[in-house]
Formats: C-alpha cells, structure tokens, sequence
C-alpha cells in the first residue's frame, strides 16, 4: 500500500531494526503477554508488512498498534537506535488517515481539539473542581474513576500561567520561557508555582508567552498528526526568544524535544529544551541554588518514561531531591511503564491496573510516605493506585520545600 500523511513510517527506519529481540524484556506489553506481536519487534515487523503491501491495514494491525503504549523503554536499549517513538506515531496517523471511525475522531476532537482550547480546558476544569467538591468523583466507575481518585483539587477560581512574567528579588541573571501546558496549569498549579520560584531564587526572570498552545504529544500519540503539527509550529513562534525552555511534564518535554519531525524550526526549540529537573539540577551543580543537609526522609523515585527513556534523564531528579535533604529510593532499575501512559487507561483500562498496580507494590516494598514523579499522568496512577497514605509530588515541588523552609 501507499503511505498517505507525511510522517508515515520511513522504509529505512523500519529496516533499521535487526530484530535482534533486546528490547523485549523491556516492553510491558510483550511482559504482560508473552506475545510477539505486543512486542516492539512484532510491531515494526507489522508495519513493514504492510507499507510493502503484503499485509492488510486491518482490524488486527490496528489493535497491534493501538496496545503499545509508546513508553519507548525499547528505544533506550536498542543497540541499532530504532527511532520506535516516531515510527508509532507515523503509524497512527496512516490509521486514522485509513479508518476515520467515528470513535477514532471524536478522540482526535478532544485530543488534537480540546486540549488546545484554552477555554474549553477551563471549562472542563470548573467542571472537574465542581465535581470534587461535591464528592462526585468518588461515583465515577473504573478507569475513569480511578484517575479522578488521583487528581490534586482543582483549585478555584482555576489558575493559568498563561500570559504571566514573574521577576526575582535580584538583579536578574537571564530568562527562560514556561510551558505552561494544557492541564499542567489548571490542574498541577503547585507544580508550576514550585518551578517559578525556584528559578526566581537562581536569579531568572520567567515568563509563560500567552501565544503558546498544548504541546500536542497526546495528539501525535494518538494518530492526530496534523493538530500536533499545527500545536508545534504555534509553539515555535511563541517560543522563539527564549535561549531556554523549561518544561515541569516530562511528557510534553519529550515531544518538545521531538519537535523537529514535526514542523519547520523545530530542531531549533528542541535544542532549547530543558526538563524541569534537568534544569534545577544544573542550577544545584552550578551552585546558583543550595543543597540541604540529610534529613527530611526517604523518597521512592518514580521514573516518567517520557523522562528516563525518551530523554535519558535519570540522575537529574535524583540530584534534585538529594540537594533537598531527601534519601532517593530506588523501586525499579528497569522503570518499567507505571501504565498510564496518556489515555491508554481509557483504552486498556485491564493492562493499564494491572501494571499500576506492580508499580504501586513497588513502593509499597520500601516503606516510603512519598513518590517523587515528575509527569502528571504517572502522577494520578501512582495516586489513584497507593491511595491518599502516601504523597506523590513532583521533585521541584520536594525542592521548594525545603528551600522555603516549609
């Protein structure tokens, strides 16, 4: 068959892999399974198959692709550096390019739509703290209701960093632009107010550009390339003066970073790209901000995919909650995907408990009273799984604890 979107898998991408079968220890979904075809190498095989025309893009091919997760562990252990990320997302597109199902495109309206709108995400959130504060929540069935059972209380009236400069005490020594993010800022706020007054401690002016729109990663991860596409280029311009961005979801951080395949400037903005405890962690080891003496605990150290596979950033949040006075706990060396994985819960609400729940007795193994995680979605699984005894923050948030003396 003919490919038809122009992030369609490339042929020299696909062959890149040797099948060789070391990622497959790797992949939650081929762990869960057993089976080849949950496996990356079963996958890219699919694929193959079927942009050589010899296999059909068929109800099959679509469930093999849609039960990845796209956590990317493959491609952290991949010796023939198989770009697996991308390759999924490509796929994706040709599928709902292929097969526009009704279900399929209402996912892109809220995906690739909704979550660029800035008011129809205010409105959701309204609706969402309205929800909790009359206990409606805790009605919500499944998949659903657990996420919700580990959502932070949306504040009122609901924040937005949108459009906002914040400057330090100081003579400033730079700036950086903020993502603010679709529900980073509604629903994470203290997660932003953490980071902002990190960074204004270290002397820099922060500023949030109120031309910048949703990052599109759950758009390009569920096969709406186009709306991705659009987001992306949005992003550079609202971007373009800033020599560092700094990002406090490791997930939109990941895709920022992937920018360049998916509009004109982005390899520029990637470059510009920094994670939230990539970037405080350089600030600590630089000596603009100050470490703490031990004593404030033992933290469990849940690590994003989206941050330890896709950008290969492992000591940094360690860096960060060491220099806060924690004891970092390690709960798996192979991070294993935590099962959240955007929306996929939704989809596979089975598989999607199932590996929150290996992750949640992780932590439950080493006798914590907090998770360090620095990405929303893995957030509210690790929340909804180990319930409200333990805390779960993200590491500038540990950080800014202890920098405030709170």
């Amino acid at each position: 068959m003919t490919w038809v979107t122009p992030w369609a898998p490339d042929r020299s991408e696909l062959d890149s892999c040797v099948t060789c079968g070391l990622c497959l220890p790797f992949c939650p979904t081929f762990r869960l399974t057993g089976d080849e075809t949950a496996s990356p190498r079963g996958r890219i095989t699919a694929m193959a198959a079927v942009g050589a025309g010899e296999a059909e893009m068929d109800e099959r091919f679509f469930e093999m692709m849609a039960f990845c997760l796209q956590c990317r562990a493959c491609e952290a252990v991949c010796p023939s550096m198989v770009p697996y990320g991308k390759l999924q997302e490509g796929v994706r597109a040709e599928i709902l390019a292929a097969d526009p199902k009704p279900a399929r495109i209402a996912r892109r309206m809220v995906l690739g739509r909704g979550l660029a709108s800035r008011p129809a995400v205010h409105v959701a959130s309204l609706g969402i703290a309205a929800a909790q504060r009359l206990g409606a929540t805790r009605l919500l069935p499944g998949a659903v209701g657990r996420m919700a059972s580990g959502m932070r209380t949306v504040p009122l009236p609901v924040p937005s960093t949108l459009g906002r400069s914040w400057r330090p005490d100081g003579e400033p020594v730079g700036i950086v632009g903020l993502l603010s993010g679709c529900v980073m800022d509604p629903w994470f706020a203290d997660v932003h107010e953490a980071l902002v007054q990190i960074l204004r401690t270290a002397g820099y002016v922060v500023e949030a550009p109120g031309a910048q729109v949703c990052c599109g990663a759950l758009a390009a991860h569920d096969g709406a390339a186009y709306d991705a596409a659009r987001m992306a280029a949005a992003n550079v311009e609202a971007f373009a003066r800033y020599d560092t961005v700094v990002v406090d979801s490791a997930g939109c951080g990941a895709h920022l970073k992937d920018y360049g395949h998916w509009t004109e400037g982005g390899d520029d903005l990637a470059a510009r790209v920094r994670d939230a405890t990539e970037f405080v962690a350089h600030l600590i080891d630089e000596g603009a901000l100050p470490t703490f003496p031990p004593g404030r605990g033992r933290v469990a150290v849940q690590d994003p995919c989206h941050l330890r596979h896709a950008q290969r950033i492992v000591a940094e949040p360690r860096t960060v909650l060491a220099a806060a006075g924690y004891e970092p706990v390690e709960i798996d060396e192979q991070a294993l995907c935590c099962g959240a994985a955007g929306v996929y819960g939704l989809s596979y609400p089975e598989t999607s408990d199932e590996l929150g729940r290996r992750k949640a007795d992780q932590v439950m193994a080493v006798d914590v009273s907090i998770v360090a995680s620095a990405n929303p979605g893995c957030e509210l699984q690790m929340r909804g799984h180990l319930g409200p005894d333990i805390r779960v923050a993200h590491p500038v948030e540990l950080y800014w604890e202890a920098l405030s003396g709170s």
